[in-house]
């Protein structure tokens, strides 16, 4: 995200913290659950296990260490009493360095599992335009949840997708943001929607902004390329190596460790790319029957435990 936003919340950023440690002492939990943010969350657990000796702390959804700034694996076990993780090659990542992390499932499969046991018995009314057959498919798009990366990803993702004039376009709209913010990048018949697992379940395929929208894409089954756009992407491709080393960056390949869908980041997010593998995943049978494959397995690796329940469990055995 940049250094930019911090520095230009940064008064706001240090009145949370002193929220949060008000609150803290004031209250003297028996427990204390951190999940994700690591910026914030890790200066919490410091702050608690300073100040609160008698207070457990436990780590849901815990920061990425095995992508990139590694050496945090340490901090997270020493201000944490137990990890609960979230993929489930992060127990044995954890190992390498002495530590425990227990998996308890995936968030994202929770979620799309109780969308389609919402969807069982439901028949959904058909509207003109999905009686009138004029165009062959959808192209999704899921361009963020942020302004910014909505901003820089969008145009790129409407000019590929424009270039197949037999598809319709539908894009996802992210929760927070007015619908007014799309409508200066959007032409007619160009569908903004809020119900975006329909909208992907429907859609022949997607272009995926990269991030936890990869993996509901993959689960649901639909076709993708993962983009996302990055400020001086070319130095960013450059230092890659120093930077991370990891072979890829989406969930979907990180969780398969190999290469199921195409990632076009930093530098190779052009619209010339985007149009090439979309013209590869809409016209190649083999192609996306093989990434369905793959996506199976995906579901196969992640399980079927309910994540929040079991990390509950753990935090209340305890």
């Amino acid at each position: 995200m940049g250094f930019e936003a911090v520095l230009r919340n940064f008064g706001k950023i240090r009145r949370n913290f002193h929220i949060a440690h008000e609150a803290l002492l004031k209250e003297k939990p028996d427990a204390l659950v951190l999940i994700d943010y690591p910026s914030f969350n890790l200066k919490i657990a410091k702050f608690v296990r300073e100040n609160l000796p008698n207070t457990k702390i436990y780590y849901y959804i815990p920061p990425k260490v095995w992508a990139w700034k590694k050496w945090r694996v340490h901090k997270i076990a020493r201000y944490c009493d137990k990890i609960l993780g979230i993929f489930p090659f992060e127990p044995a990542f954890y190992a390498r360095y002495g530590y425990s992390c227990e998996y308890v499932g995936n968030p994202t499969m929770d979620a799309i599992r109780l969308w389609q046991e919402e969807q069982k018995g439901v028949e959904k009314a058909i509207d003109f335009e999905e009686k009138t057959p004029l165009k062959s498919g959808i192209i999704a798009l899921l361009p963020g949840s942020r302004p910014n990366e909505i901003s820089k990803c969008l145009p790129r993702m409407l000019a590929a997708a424009r270039q197949f004039a037999d598809y319709r376009i539908h894009i996802a709209a992210a929760p927070g943001i007015d619908d007014s913010f799309y409508s200066d990048y959007l032409r007619e018949g160009e569908v903004l929607r809020r119900d975006t697992y329909d909208m992907v379940n429907e859609a022949r395929v997607a272009v995926v902004n990269s991030g936890t929208a990869t993996l509901e894409t993959a689960i649901i089954g639909c076709p993708q390329v993962s983009v996302y756009h990055v400020e001086w992407g070319w130095l960013i491709g450059a230092l890659r190596p120093i930077l991370f080393d990891i072979p890829h960056f989406t969930l979907v390949n990180i969780i398969a460790q190999k290469s199921v869908i195409k990632e076009l980041l930093a530098y190779l997010f052009t619209v010339e790319n985007v149009v090439a593998e979309l013209a590869q995943l809409l016209n190649n049978a083999d192609y996306t029957e093989q990434m369905r494959s793959d996506y199976a397995h995906i579901c196969s690796i992640l399980g079927d435990r309910p994540a929040a329940e079991r990390a509950s469990e753990c935090i209340f055995n305890e």
